[in-house]
């Protein structure tokens, strides 16, 4: 199974942490974020894995090479400058196959289980009239209190609705969703998320458990200092 890791972003927030680190490399609980990453997916079953880089890539690539420490095979995908989410995923469309796949935000740390996610992403595999998309959901963090989506009755995701929850920062997707797109496109991805929410073809579910968005040196700290009171409690 494939797994692409999302890692490019410059970090702005961050600085001047992210001045001559990049944020993937940032330490918290005594190893960079996107290890921690990198280990749960290799857990999980996820070896195939992609990692798009911009702002201080070649650091990254050092760090991590070509995976096989943590029993994973790395693909890197270089990007000249950071092209968001859909974009970033446009740009590595040829090394992430034909086959649905993960997407990690590198920023996020949870207690989620990747594992969770392997029966849906077999049936997306086996089912082609399945959701093009997955996206799991948390409680809406008190930066985003407005949330993004509505969970239905049925399982697919709504534009509208009450109450709506924050995107986690993990979801699956069929490669196809991207082919319309450009190599070197800057693009996000609640375009593409919009449309098809609006055709009923995303679907998603909730996690109600650890979850930060590691966005300022502040929230870094914190997250450091819960992890040094229960070690690997989180992620």
């Amino acid at each position: 199974m494939k797994a692409m890791i999302l890692a490019a972003g410059r970090g702005e927030r961050m600085r001047p942490l992210t001045d001559h680190t990049p944020k993937p490399l940032l330490t918290v609980g005594g190893k960079p974020l996107i290890v921690w990453h990198v280990e749960k997916l290799a857990a999980a079953g996820f070896t195939e894995l992609v990692i798009n880089h911009a702002w201080l890539g070649a650091q990254i690539e050092a760090a991590l090479g070509d995976g096989s420490a943590w029993g994973v095979r790395i693909a890197w995908s270089r990007e000249q400058q950071a092209l968001e989410t859909a974009g970033g995923i446009a740009y590595a469309r040829t090394v992430i196959g034909e086959a649905p796949f993960l997407s990690v935000s590198a920023d996020i740390f949870s207690d989620y289980d990747y594992a969770q996610l392997v029966p849906r992403l077999k049936a997306m595999v086996a089912d082609p009239t399945l959701p093009d998309a997955h996206l799991v959901m948390v409680p809406n963090p008190p930066f985003h209190p407005g949330g993004d989506f509505a969970l239905t009755a049925n399982g697919l995701l709504a534009l509208e609705g009450s109450p709506k929850y924050n995107y986690a920062g993990f979801s699956l997707h069929r490669p196809r969703l991207f082919d319309h797109i450009a190599a070197g496109t800057k693009l996000a991805m609640r375009p593409i998320w919009n449309t098809l929410i609006a055709q009923g073809r995303a679907s998603g579910e909730l996690h109600t458990g650890g979850w930060d968005n590691i966005g300022t040196p502040a929230q870094l700290a914190e997250l450091d200092r819960r992890l040094a009171v229960t070690p690997g409690k989180a992620d």
